[in-house]
């Protein structure tokens, strides 16, 4: 059975849905987007992505189309029609279509475009892969410096995952001046002697929202935790590593660039962390 999309204020076919050719989003990459997960039929941190939804399209001096509660109703109804138990919900806003081609931005009185769709994800709490972990390799961080904002250029992530599927891994961690910035789609963190490191917020990393959940429960939990850089050396020196994303919450990392974080086994800290994640954030769903 077809999904249904929302394109624009439309609940739409997703064989019916459709967008200009002339969108800065398809032409420029000018637009931003967030992913929400749900479980058992509900949204997880959702003012968390709202919020930062606001931020990205005020940092690209783009209209806020809709309000929160617009959104979330959408994101609901898209939810309900589908028939989501777990799964995803992917929100896109561009600068929208004006008309043609052109390089300075369109009037302000453009009409941004909105789309929305869904992705059914069974098994997305009790994930295997948090079981046995993942391994990732090391690439020169070459993006644009303004990582913060949840643009939809993707292109370069894309191309590391690629590197990290022909090197026989999961994923690619992205460094700079010596120092490990994110993943591909993840913030990433070691531990060492009980101390969970991860990069301070900058401009250089996107503010995950699962980061800051899990940060916050983290320390919740007396657990130490040191907002700093780290190496890809420290790192495979570490106790443990471990990323967090919207659709991953915390997996662990068991090997970097060919060498055994740990035991090269998942470690405590991160499946307590996956688990504290878990049980908060569905208290708190919508």
């Amino acid at each position: 059975m077809s999904r249904t999309v929302y394109v624009n204020g439309e609940y739409l076919p997703e064989e019916e849905a459709t967008v200009s050719i002339f969108d800065r989003g398809f032409l420029m990459a000018d637009g931003v987007y967030e992913v929400t997960s749900v479980l058992g039929g509900k949204l997880i941190d959702f003012p968390g992505h709202a919020a930062r939804l606001e931020r990205s399209l005020n940092e690209l001096e783009m209209a806020v189309p809709m309000s929160t509660e617009e959104l979330l109703e959408v994101h609901r109804e898209l939810v309900a029609r589908n028939g989501i138990d777990e799964g995803l919900v992917y929100l896109q806003i561009t600068r929208g279509n004006p008309g043609d081609r052109d390089f300075a931005f369109p009037p302000a009185d453009t009409k941004p475009t909105v789309v929305l769709f869904t992705q059914s994800k069974p098994g997305l709490a009790a994930n295997p892969v948090a079981q046995v972990g993942i391994k990732v390799i090391s690439i020169p961080d070459i993006r644009w410096g303004r990582r913060d904002i949840k643009t939809v250029q993707l292109l370069y992530p894309s191309m590391a995952k690629m590197a990290a599927k022909k090197a026989h891994v999961d994923d690619a961690w992205f460094v700079e001046d010596g120092f490990v910035t994110e993943g591909t789609s993840n913030n990433v963190y070691i531990v060492k002697g009980g101390k969970i490191v991860t990069r301070d917020l900058s401009n250089d990393i996107l503010h995950g929202i699962t980061r800051a959940a899990v940060v916050r429960f983290a320390r919740e939990a007396q657990m130490e935790v040191e907002e700093r850089p780290f190496t890809i050396e420290e790192a495979q020196g570490a106790d443990e590593a471990f990323f967090t994303s919207a659709s991953a919450f915390v997996l662990p990392v068991v090997e970097i660039d060919g060498k055994a974080v740990g035991t090269g086994t998942p470690g405590p800290v991160a499946a307590r962390l996956r688990e504290l994640y878990l049980e908060e954030s569905l208290k708190a769903a919508v």
